[in-house]
């Protein structure tokens, strides 16, 4: 008997704890964070992940690695919560970047601190995703699209020749790092150190979940999944559609600024071709594969694939050359996986990944709940679908 009441109050306490996890959130949401900001310092020093790279590389990957975090969750909450589809999301994360390139750099003399910035640049980009947002409302679909990814074209192309204010092509440097406010003199442990930016990009990721967990569960997100699901409906229900929109242009935005201060900080300089194209399919990639509307699935996914591509694949010669395999004889064909040079193959490596990962799950790798069930939705039984006896269907 009492094996049977300690079986029974096994899933007792599993319900408790979610319970009380579910009442505490923003406590839930630190604490994982805090576990996962241990952790993955550790797990690169397990023998195969330490053959890609030492523990100094990773951590200053994970730093590199939080930027596009940041990016995919406020591209999830236009993508993945509103349904808007956004091409020009890293016209955002430039106007952030030279908002504290501008403000802390030798090229205007300014010395802003680093930690009110976050907040200026963060504004700065959320202005201006009111003022992509407001004249696009009536866009929906491909044609929203192709306007974001206009305005994600120009704006590089204005900071590029923009030579009085952005010092062109060549772009800004000598951008002032973050301060510890003394500290870093006392103890020797300035911001030189990788670990203080993988520090404070995970402080910035956390309370960024804990916002839009918050707004998610909120009159606001509920409004956003309407918009999503029905645009016509939702509106017919009393939601503002306009100012719904342009609020998640605003959230999407802001985020982006804040990566965009977080990243011109950490590498001292910026220049126009960091903010191609490129970096708005990227995050748009890592929202689609991470679990689109899933803000934790949004993470994870970005992560890896930021670290599939960037260090994954890039120290992929080396590990297969260490491994030293020997040749794989097809027929006439043979094949040494040992000396192949990976490098040259590295974005096919990475398309094919991407290819794959879609094939594979569809919905993603951390899909939520709804997303789940629309891509799994079971056919509706023949009994359900065929007349009753009086020729009406039920």
């Amino acid at each position: 008997m009492s094996a049977a009441m300690n079986r029974a109050a096994g899933p007792r306490q599993t319900l408790g704890l979610r319970r009380f996890m579910g009442r505490h959130q923003s406590l839930s949401i630190l604490v994982l964070a805090i576990i996962v900001a241990v952790a993955l310092p550790l797990v690169v020093t397990l023998p195969i992940i330490s053959g890609f790279g030492i523990q100094k590389d990773w951590v200053t990957g994970f730093a590199q690695a939080g930027v596009f975090v940041l990016l995919a969750l406020g591209l999830n909450v236009v993508v993945g919560f509103a349904g808007l589809l956004d091409l020009g999301y890293a016209a955002f994360f430039a106007i952030g970047a030279y908002t504290f390139a501008y403000a802390a750099s030798g090229f205007t003399g300014l010395d802003f601190p680093f930690w009110p910035m976050l907040l200026v640049g963060a504004g700065v980009a959320a202005i201006f995703g009111v003022l992509l947002g407001a004249p696009t409302l009536r866009l929906r679909g491909d044609y929203l699209a192709i306007v974001t990814l206009g305005f994600g074209e120009i704006v590089p192309v204005v900071f590029n020749n923009a030579d009085t204010y952005t010092n062109g092509t060549n772009g800004i440097t000598g951008i002032s790092q973050p301060s510890l406010y003394g500290l870093a003199g006392i103890y020797g442990f300035g911001f030189t150190n990788p670990y203080l930016y993988y520090i404070t990009v995970f402080v910035i990721i956390t309370l960024v979940i804990m916002l839009l967990y918050r707004l998610q569960d909120s009159r606001i997100g509920r409004a956003w999944v309407a918009i999503r699901e029905d645009e016509l409906a939702a509106a017919s229900m009393g939601i503002n559609t306009v100012t719904t929109k342009l609020l998640a242009f605003a959230i999407g935005a802001s985020t982006a600024g804040l990566a965009g201060v977080f990243y011109s900080a950490k590498l001292s300089s910026v220049t126009p071709d960091q903010f191609k194209f490129d970096v708005s399919f990227t995050a748009l990639a890592m929202v689609v594969l991470g679990g689109m509307g899933n803000i934790w699935g949004v993470a994870a996914g970005a992560l890896i694939v930021y670290e599939l591509q960037s260090q994954g694949l890039k120290q992929l010669d080396q590990f297969m050359h260490a491994l030293n395999l020997p040749a794989i004889a097809l027929g006439p064909l043979v094949i040494n996986l040992s000396q192949i040079n990976y490098i040259n193959f590295q974005n096919l490596l990475y398309g094919l990944a991407l290819a794959l990962m879609m094939l594979l799950r569809p919905e993603g790798l951390f899909p939520s709940r709804r997303r789940r069930r629309e891509l799994h939705e079971e056919p509706a039984s023949d009994e359900l679908a065929s007349p009753d006896a009086t020729g009406e269907r039920e």
